[in-house]
């Protein structure tokens, strides 16, 4: 159980971006909770995605280091790798290193012990190699995949955990809230929603989402946590 309650809810988020500031008055609005992957490698650094249908750029500028540990207070911070590379492609130091030396900046910046990862790229969804060399190296307890389930499922491998539904998939991710908050579960459930806070800006997505969070917030039956919380929790 999470906290006395069957059923949980939890969010995550990558690349640390200007847009995560946005977004997290939109949880701060509605009591929610979410982590977020971050690149140390990458603070700061700027960059822009074209959008040919619409013929406009859209900024992904990383926030800077300075500003991670107010920024994401009350929240989780997690690895997402130090440079953001794809994993399977690097050899075993490569590895351990993108993630320890991430692990331990970011730890040092905000103050407790990062222990949660979510793969850059998606990289170790479907390559047990990458997530072995994590588990026997690394004290990673947990990472995120790309997959989604559309299920609500806590992970029997916590290394390998697949979300429900990235957040862009708006008509799967109504129908499957629905079908959450309806629940009356017997065993532990989890609504987890994952994806990019850029993405927001480049589909106009702001005020569906916001609607979206008015939703599925406020609910007395469900755990509103961090990744590690819930995880955690469920043991």
């Amino acid at each position: 159980m999470f906290h006395g309650k069957m059923k949980a809810l939890t969010f995550s988020y990558d690349d640390g971006v200007t847009q995560d500031r946005r977004l997290l008055r939109i949880f701060e609005k509605y009591g929610l909770r979410g982590t977020f992957n971050l690149n140390s490698g990458l603070f700061g650094s700027a960059a822009a995605f074209y959008d040919e249908k619409k013929n406009r750029t859209f900024p992904h500028v990383r926030l800077r280091e300075t500003e991670i540990a107010e920024v994401y207070a009350g929240h989780e911070v997690a690895v997402h790798s130090c440079t953001h590379p794809v994993l399977r492609n690097l050899p075993d130091e490569a590895i351990i290193r993108e993630v320890e030396d991430d692990r331990k900046a970011l730890s040092a910046l905000v103050g407790y012990d990062v222990r949660g990862m979510a793969y850059p790229a998606g990289s170790g969804a479907g390559t047990p190699h990458v997530t072995e060399v994590i588990r026997a190296n690394t004290p990673i307890l947990y990472a995120r995949t790309t997959v989604s389930t559309h299920t609500f499922d806590l992970p029997e491998d916590p290394l390998l955990w697949h979300p429900t539904v990235r957040h862009a998939e708006k008509d799967k991710a109504l129908e499957l809230a629905a079908r959450f908050l309806a629940l009356e579960p017997d065993t532990p459930q989890v609504f987890y929603i994952w994806g990019h806070a850029y993405e927001f800006e480049r589909d106009d997505d702001w005020d569906w989402f916001d609607a979206f969070c008015r939703m599925i917030s406020g609910r007395s039956d469900i755990f509103y946590g961090t990744n590690r919380e819930i995880l955690e929790s469920a043991r």
